[in-house]
């Protein structure tokens, strides 16, 4: 079985690659630098050169593929403002769709977010939907798993909090603190994409919420890296959100690019659960819990990079 991973320079592109080789899979990536595939630790793979956005090369990447995983996400393009990812991400999909297609790909496999169950999604989060919708017709077979906070040592949102709690000495919590959500171990996102490109469970087109065991709310995600760390952290509860603000100042703090965090913490103003629970026995995936993730995370992250706590 021939299988194209896009994205391959990404926290889970780099990841997932080495899995379906151990798997004896016949894998192929696809990036727009190839250097930075390499650089990104993976090894003995062809990568192919392109641009979704524009097409380049995706004919040649999904020549003879069978399983095609799409793990492209352009967030970071926000910076000038609007809703610049969106449209980006959007025709990316609906390049991809079509040569999907066109070369005879039987299955897609995307990885997007969960989607809020009450109130209007973020852009960031109407985004992953849209090109959810795109993706339908790239394949007779389609995987949509959609995921909230994933927990890993290279994962951006992980990262961002971690730098946070490391930097701040008072954490001002706001009004989103009690919002709930179910974060998920990166081991775990690894395996559901694994399973994914080869179950007989994915017949047609099947979306699939993934999320750990464990429902916490914001406010306790901090508080358990927090405790991970090994960091004293009073935190403060303000009574009213400071997204727009608070979104500019914590990117500056934890060193990060606000057009990635900014859409990131506009997620934050509800809870953001999975309908239900059925992907881990449909795919035969066994789910860590948070606090073992969140240790995992930090132990591999401290192998490459020192953190200020532990």
């Amino acid at each position: 079985m021939t299988v194209l991973v896009t994205g391959a320079s990404g926290y889970v592109g780099a990841a997932l690659i080495p899995r379906l080789q151990r798997a004896g899979l016949d894998v192929r990536a696809f990036a727009r630098d190839p250097a930075r595939v390499a650089a990104a630790g993976v090894r003995d793979v062809e990568v192919v050169r392109g641009d979704a956005v524009t097409g380049d090369g995706l004919d040649a990447a999904l020549d003879g593929v069978d399983v095609a995983y799409f793990l492209i996400h352009s967030m970071e393009t926000a910076a000038g403002g609007g809703d610049g990812f969106r449209s980006r991400d959007r025709r990316a999909a609906e390049q991809f769709a079509r040569a999907a297609q066109a070369a005879g790909v039987r299955r897609v496999v995307y990885l997007g977010g969960l989607v809020p169950q009450t109130g209007a999604a973020s852009a960031h989060l109407a985004s992953r939907r849209e090109v959810e919708e795109a993706l339908a017709q790239a394949a007779p077979q389609t995987l949509a798993l959609r995921a909230s906070i994933v927990i890993g040592a290279r994962s951006r949102s992980f990262r961002f909090l971690v730098r946070l709690v490391e930097r701040v000495p008072v954490m001002p919590l706001p009004a989103w603190r009690s919002h709930r959500t179910q974060p998920i171990d990166g081991r775990d996102v690894l395996a559901f994409l694994q399973a994914g490109g080869v179950s007989e469970a994915v017949d047609g087109h099947l979306s699939l919420d993934i999320a750990g065991p464990d429902v916490v709310t914001y406010g306790e995600l901090i508080a358990r890296i927090r405790d991970a760390l090994l960091l004293g952290r009073a935190p403060i509860s303000l009574g009213f959100s400071l997204t727009p603000v608070a979104s500019r100042v914590a990117a500056a703090i934890a060193g990060e690019d606000h057009a990635l965090i900014g859409p990131l913490m506009e997620g934050l103003e509800g809870d953001l659960l999975p309908r239900d629970d059925r992907a881990a026995g449909l795919l035969g995936v066994r789910l860590h819990r948070l606090d073992a993730a969140i240790e995992r995370a930090l132990r591999e992250w401290e192998a490459v990079e020192p953190l200020r706590g532990r």
